[in-house]
């Protein structure tokens, strides 16, 4: 609890600020009489109590978050023009929440889920939120799939536990997942904390430059306190031993002063290489080889300050790959288009249309008086101003802003099909993970950490299963075949006694 003292302590009191006696006496007719509706201190205390939570986030409910600040490192003025990437030694405020993905809010920290990796700037251009993830690809490209997939990554429906086959016969469906997996069962799935993963954009973004020039961008967020990992059994025994391992070791570093860092770097590509590239620079199943867009350092990001109250700072914090800044946009990749819908409407249903009022999401400077009215207002409602456009209104425009639309022009006709075909080169990076695997040690690993959870799925979902990764490796698949039914032998087919 927080020890600090400043004056007298405060006088207890009802939400209008009436003093109270005691906090523990109720209003009744007698000793042992009924209570009275007039008691508004207990009604008021109830009324309040049965309102305390707020809708879970469907996805990322489980999460951890700190202040900080980004600092930049290396000159990009070449590359982008946001204010707050410009200046070498600037420094901007931040907000970071980590979090798994797929578990309720009281599921453990060493689950093997992805981990969120959002970090809200506080810049004097207005917030900009890096909305990211600590793998640098996705299991879908398609965004019309996400909220199946999320349903097969939850509770059966019928027996509200989770479910294997659920789980495999969505992934062995949809094999463009297969280079996600490959991280997510690697012991990469499972961080030993928040501080010892790295984070990723996944999606290109477009950075423009002050001439108007601009380059697809990927962002790397690379920890400096290295990378730690969990195989299966420690993370099985710290679901038991401790749940929330990875909000404890966060908020003990910072609060003794070991603070946590990332070195930022970026990966660029002109229009140009985006049209020879040898995949599409807006499918999120693929990453952009680091021999051919080399990493460029351009800042450090730093936690070192603790949430003085979690509901208020880490529960309420609404991130979004919309809130953006002027120079810094969004790319054509399908899966972020809907993303930029997505995480605003959401916050809208969890937290009020006004959420951005909150002051863990406010911005530094805001002036948008044609937004007015609704739920939680608290900023005064921009007072007697025109809630309209006006020359009777002092409100001003900033007319440089502008997007970069030079080569980027989509002709097209409007079509409705199926347009997510899987193909060979949907095996061809998984296929390098897993050769990478090899040298690094983790191939039984994967193989052991893949065997035990396939085991529970139905056979036909199975066999489906190794036949995908079959197409990444054909070791792989048998060694997965074997593992796996030689954890959960098939019952043999009856045969005939003569």
């Amino acid at each position: 609890m927080s020890d600090k003292k400043s004056g007298p302590p405060p006088v207890y009191t009802t939400s209008n600020g009436c003093p109270v006696r005691d906090p523990n006496a109720s209003i009744r007719v007698g000793q042992h009489g009924p209570l009275l509706l007039q008691d508004h201190h207990l009604i008021d205390l109830l009324a309040h109590f049965d309102r305390e939570r707020i809708p879970e986030r469907v996805v990322h409910a489980k999460g951890s978050g700190a202040y900080g600040h980004f600092e930049v490192t290396d000159d990009i003025s070449d590359l982008v023009s946001s204010d707050f990437l410009n200046g070498v030694g600037k420094k901007t405020k931040t907000f970071t929440r980590f979090s798994t993905v797929g578990g309720e809010k009281g599921s453990p920290d060493s689950a093997r889920d992805p981990r969120g990796f959002a970090t809200k700037f506080y810049t004097e251009e207005g917030v900009i939120d890096w909305v990211y993830n600590n793998t640098p690809v996705f299991f879908i490209r398609n965004p019309s799939k996400f909220p199946t997939f999320i349903h097969t990554q939850k509770r059966n429906p019928e027996t509200n536990l989770k479910d294997a086959t659920m789980f495999w016969d969505f992934l062995s469906r949809n094999q463009e997942s297969v280079h996600q997996v490959m991280q997510l069962f690697s012991d990469r799935g499972t961080p030993a904390s928040y501080r010892n993963m790295n984070g990723y954009s996944g999606h290109a973004y477009k950075w423009t430059n002050k001439k108007g020039e601009w380059h697809y961008v990927q962002i790397h967020l690379i920890t400096d306190q290295g990378i730690k990992t969990l195989n299966n059994e420690e993370a099985g025994n710290l679901t038991a031993e401790n749940p929330d391992h990875a909000q404890e070791d966060l908020f003990e570093a910072i609060a003794k002063g070991d603070f946590p860092s990332w070195t930022v770097y970026v990966q660029t590509m002109t229009p140009e290489q985006a049209e020879k590239a040898p995949f599409n620079v807006f499918d999120l199943t693929k990453v952009w080889p680091h021999k051919d867009y080399p990493l460029r350092r351009f800042g450090k990001l730093t936690l070192d300050k603790n949430p003085e109250n979690y509901f208020a700072e880490v529960e309420q914090a609404a991130f979004s790959p919309a809130h953006t800044v002027p120079g810094f946009e969004p790319s054509a990749d399908p899966v972020l288009q809907s993303r930029l819908f997505s995480y605003s409407d959401t916050h809208r249903h969890r937290l009020g249309v006004n959420y951005q009022q909150i002051p863990v999401n406010c911005p530094l400077k805001v002036h948008n008086p044609f937004q007015r009215d609704g739920a939680g207002v608290v900023n005064g409602n921009y007072g007697a101003l025109p809630n309209y456009p006006t020359d009777y209104s002092p409100t001003t425009y900033r007319t440089d802003v502008q997007l970069s639309e030079r080569h980027e022009k989509w002709v097209g006709t409007a079509t409705n099909f199926h347009w997510d075909v899987t193909g060979p080169e949907d095996y061809v990076q998984a296929g390098k993970l897993w050769e990478v695997f090899g040298k690094s040690g983790q191939q039984d690993a994967f193989v052991h950490n893949v065997s035990v959870h396939l085991q529970n799925a139905k056979p036909e979902v199975q066999d489906r299963t190794f036949d995908m990764f079959t197409k990444v490796s054909p070791d792989l698949g048998s060694r997965l075949r074997e593992a796996t039914l030689k954890l959960k032998p098939r019952a043999k087919a009856p045969g005939f006694r003569l």
